[in-house]
């Protein structure tokens, strides 16, 4: 299985996309420092994910997700937490 997923930084609340197929050792990764683009904003929490059964599925819902209409989708399915 592969997991597309969705991190929140706790110093900045900004999101981070991504996808992987271990997911534990992946979040380990953002939290070490490891991954360029999020060694700047840890500590990171996962928010959201969804398994996918191959990694060509899972890289293209990355990339839907990325993109304005992948980040509306978001903001309503995660609507009441992110309001609290």
């Amino acid at each position: 299985m592969y997991y597309v997923y969705i991190l929140r930084s706790k110093s900045d609340s900004n999101f981070y996309v991504g996808y992987t197929n271990d997911l534990k050792k992946r979040l380990r990764q953002h939290n070490d420092g490891k991954v360029t683009s999020t060694k700047n904003r840890i500590p990171l929490e996962i928010i959201y994910y969804e398994a996918c059964g191959n990694q060509k599925d899972a890289f293209h819902r990355e990339k839907y997700l990325k993109t304005s209409w992948g980040k509306r989708y978001i903001k309503s399915r995660l609507k009441n937490y992110l309001t609290g």
